[in-house]
């Protein structure tokens, strides 16, 4: 009987490892709404993606099988209780909708999935993974939101006075065996959780930014580690944020009090405990949760955060101790926004960052160089005696003599008494810590956030060394999805200032900057979308900005210039009412049309169709004869604005773009109508400011001319016309650009289009001003806001000029979609100048596309990775057509064809898989 038992565990064994070699395509990466494994999600209808691996080439998928169970032994046995698609046939491995029974609140989801090749061979089931539910329905949601109750300063200069952020503290039972346990919470304008000594996660400065009157995000902890049987205690730590802003007047005039939701800090949140015997718990926030004023005297997203060490209550995280004459909270309304489980990845801290140096600029004062401009906060380390006061001061650059410059962060411009009552002169950021005395203490503010390279520090205990003090760099956790290198030494370190600007501005907004405003500009993420997502997994993150958008949007249906909406409405396409720049405008749209082109997300431009209809109406009611006249233009341009140019180009393109979209969702009535309207926009452009005897659009200026290009107002020899025009511009610029940051985006875009990157990498690799190099060469270690250097005004860590990273991996790597999602590919790319090598890859919601390629003598060198279920058209620089892939001829490859020779590219048709091409320049 033993040796029966034993044969037959051998033969399993034997027998699986067989399927395991045999099978030629497998299901891995399982994703539901984007991500591995998601605690704590509220859609009742998530999507379910995966990424198809095979060691063959030109491998697809025709048909799946997923399987849902909410019993884990079940899906190990390949069983699903909720939902059973049964053999599905498609090709489709992203985006697949949940059609099960209604998915119940609270509770986790488990799922596998096989696949059919394309000869209908089954793959073995993936590993499984998981989904958890979170509140589905408001009702779902039993906790109230709970405040300390204390009475708002009356006066603005109040405000500005010490006012100890709250703690509020619970102590709780869990009288039997846990099986887990699960936090929810959200908490304006930041929290900080502890359960019994230990904090919660390691998330920070959340929720994310909303207008919290539309919408308010919580996140979702498993806390079952946190828990033990018997008594415990949690305690939740309020910061100020968003949510309870001081009346600064930024720029001397918008007090963001007056133009946010606003309210005192408050929280919302329950306790789920799940016992082995299958009984539960529920822990809400409630008039009986102990109020405690906490050591952080003051906090502001600006300013900085001020704490005395000597008032800490360590006992109250001790389930033991018994307050005496303890405060309780109080209920309130709360913000009145829908409580929405938070997708967008956590704010955390991605890296530490030692300093470069400190220097002792006068007794007791230090500079610390941390080498590296970015995001965060200081963490200091310190042993003195109790009362010392240590002063952090934060900047960008330092004056001539050393000393702290803090005029390129100071919050919204307030350097000459400009920030209204009680306001400091000028608004620089400082956090300051009180020392409790007796041994080592570490700290770091736990609710604001600076932009900075440099920190000045006084009221150390004696000397400060390199090990007292580092940085801690806080962004958006989103998972990298690309990287890029060259030969190219200037490049390289360029895309590493491009990657330190971007995770510098990712704070639940993509922000123009960390430091002097934070809020999220609409034109600026035109710019940069495409970049950044090339850089980083960004399809959650732009979710939670397209319903920014449409939080905000005006009654008329205008688009706001920032989302959240501070006030700010320069340029606005009608007068008084709330609009943005149309040019900013563009950011809501232009995100719907992102999602849909580079992760497939068909879903996003269904969901967000009206609300573009409301703002592509709002526009046809603004403008005046097909044409648009008010727009900030080409922001940053160093040469005159073509305002009229710029304006009616932007109403093209959002026409264009509704047109499209009800095309997409199969709305014939308004695609026709909007079709036809673009069409009469462009001719009236055309009409009015195209010059068809120079070439010339508008005033000539390179920016006009690359709006032409870049929206195909011209074709023929219309469009050769206006690109001479726009060499000659450039030329006249001793190769130099001159463009503002839509056009810099643009003009790499026309360039590739047109087979010109000569020009495009001559304008890229300049050392000199105006350019990346000049930055570079200046000692930039992110980019800045204009293409001048700037000491008083302007941030020096800004992503608008970051789009050329696109240029980089569209145009020298040559990865480019051609169908949504990357299930279509088009790899070509364009080797220029004195560059001899590139390699790099980006990982698509289907897989990896990866491109490589070297020069040596006349010989190109590509390697090409195509993901399983893709297909892909590689172009390769040959003179003669002469090629080989793998060392042998590509006629005599099965399933390679040759489609046609352009502009000496050879163009071969390949599917999935890893290619070898060789040709002849």
């Amino acid at each position: 009987m033993n040796k029966f038992l034993l044969v037959s565990f051998y033969f399993l064994i034997f027998h699986s490892i067989f399927l395991c070699f045999s099978q030629t395509i497998s299901p891995d990466d399982l994703r539901c709404e984007y991500q591995l494994n998601p605690l704590g999600i509220d859609i009742e209808k998530p999507h379910f993606s995966w990424i198809l691996r095979s060691e063959q080439r030109n491998q697809m998928q025709t048909a799946y099988e997923l399987i849902i169970s909410d019993n884990y032994n079940d899906i190990h046995k390949k069983k699903g209780n909720i939902w059973t698609t049964g053999k599905v046939p498609s090709s489709e491995n992203i985006h697949v909708e949940y059609k099960g029974t209604p998915l119940k609140p609270f509770s986790r989801y488990f799922w596998r999935v096989k696949v059919y090749d394309k000869k209908g061979k089954s793959s073995m089931w993936s590993n499984p993974a998981w989904f958890e539910t979170a509140a589905l329905k408001d009702s779902d949601w039993k906790a109230a939101w709970i405040s300390d109750g204390k009475k708002r300063p009356l006066n603005e200069k109040d405000f500005y006075k010490d006012n100890p952020a709250p703690t509020f503290r619970k102590v709780f039972d869990g009288n039997k065996k846990i099986k887990y346990a699960r936090l929810y919470i959200a908490g304006l304008g930041y929290y900080k959780a502890i359960i019994n000594g230990d904090r919660v996660g390691n998330n920070v400065l959340d929720p994310g930014w909303t207008a919290y009157d539309k919408q308010v995000l919580y996140s979702t902890y498993d806390i079952t580690n946190h828990i033990r049987q018997g008594k415990n205690v949690i305690s939740i730590t309020l910061g100020n944020g968003w949510y309870n802003p001081l009346p600064l007047r930024m720029w001397g005039k918008w007090n963001l009090r007056e133009q946010l939701t606003i309210g005192d800090p408050c929280t919302t949140g329950l306790i789920q405990i799940t016992y082995t015997d299958g009984s539960k718990d529920i822990i809400p926030t409630d008039h009986t949760w102990q109020v405690i004023p906490s050591p952080i005297l003051r906090n502001n997203i600006y300013l900085g955060e001020h704490y005395d060490a000597r008032l800490e209550q360590e006992t109250i995280n001790n389930p033991e101790t018994v307050l005496e004459n303890p405060r309780y909270a109080v209920k309130v309304p709360g913000p009145q926004g829908k409580l929405t489980a938070q997708l967008q990845p956590p704010i955390r801290v991605i890296q530490v960052v030692k300093p470069l140096s400190i220097r002792e600029i006068q007794s007791g004062i230090y500079i610390v160089d941390m080498g590296q401009n970015f995001a965060g906060v200081a963490r200091i380390h310190v042993k003195g005696k109790a009362g010392t006061k240590i002063r952090l001061r934060y900047g960008e650059d330092i004056h001539k003599d050393g000393s702290l410059n803090i005029m390129t962060t100071v919050a919204g411009q307030i350097k000459q008494g400009n920030g209204g009552l009680g306001a400091p002169s000028v608004a620089w950021q400082e956090d300051s810590y009180i020392l409790k005395g007796g041994h080592i203490e570490s700290w770091s503010p736990d609710f604001t956030f600076h932009g900075f390279r440099y920190v000045e520090v006084t009221g150390w205990p004696g000397k400060l060394n390199m090990n007292d003090i580092e940085g801690l760099c806080l962004s958006a956790d989103v998972e990298e999805a690309g990287k890029f290198s060259c030969s190219n030494p200037m490049f390289n370190k360029l895309m590493e200032n491009i990657r330190w600007t971007f995770r510098s501005n990712l704070f639940s907004v993509q922000s123009d900057c960390p430091a002097r405003e934070k809020f999220g500009y609409g034109g600026d993420m035109f710019c940069t979308t495409n970049a950044f997502s090339f850089n980083y997994d960004m399809s959650n993150f732009y979710r939670k900005i397209i319903q920014d958008h449409v939080n905000d949007q005006r009654p008329s249906g205008a688009i706001t210039e920032t989302n959240p909406y501070m006030g700010i409405a320069d340029f606005g396409t009608a007068p008084d009412d709330g609009s943005g720049p149309i040019s900013f405008q563009i950011g809501f749209p232009f995100l719907i049309k992102h999602l849909y082109d580079f992760y497939g997300d068909k879903r996003i431009v269904s969901n967000y169709y009206n609300a573009f209809k409301k703002q592509a109406e709002y526009l046809i009611g603004c403008s005046k004869n097909n044409l648009m006249t008010v727009d900030i233009s080409d922001h940053e341009s160093l040469d005159e604005k073509p305002y009229k140019l710029t304006a009616s180009a932007w109403y093209y393109y959002h026409i264009q773009l509704i047109a499209e979209f009800a095309q997409l969702l199969d709305k014939p009535s308004d695609a026709q109508k909007y079709t036809s309207l673009a069409k009469e926009i462009k001719q009236a452009i055309i009409d009015q400011m195209f010059d068809k005897s120079t070439g010339v659009f508008d005033n000539g200026t390179q920016s006009a001319q690359i709006f032409g290009l870049w929206f195909s107002l011209v074709e023929g020899e219309d469009k050769n016309a206006a690109f001479e025009r726009l060499l000659e511009t450039i030329k006249s610029r001793d190769g130099h650009l001159s463009t503002g940051i839509f056009a810099t985006k643009m003009m790499f875009d026309v360039f590739r289009a047109l087979d010109r990157n000569d020009v495009a990498y001559r304008i890229a690799n300049k050392r000199d001003f105006p350019g990346w190099g000049y930055m570079i060469e200046n000692g930039a270690t992110t980019l800045w806001e204009t293409w001048a250097y700037s000491d008083n005004t302007y941030s020096q860590n800004h992503p608008m000029f970051g789009s050329i990273s696109e240029w980089f991996y569209r145009s020298i790597l040559g990865i480019n979609p051609a169908s949504p999602g990357f299930e279509k590919i088009v790899i070509k790319p364009q080797p220029v100048e004195d560059l001899i090598f590139a390699k790099g890859y980006y990982k698509s919601i289907r897989g990896v596309i990866a491109s490589s390629w070297d020069i040596i003598g006349n010989t190109f060198h590509l390697q090409v990775e195509i993901p399983v279920n893709c297909t892909a058209e590689i172009w390769i620089p040959s003179t003669n057509g002469t090629l080989t892939e793998s060392g042998k001829p590509i006629e005599q490859i099965k399933d390679m064809l040759i489609t046609g020779h352009q502009n000496n590219y050879t163009i071969v048709s390949v599917g999935s898989g890893k290619y070898t091409f060789r040709s002849f320049l």
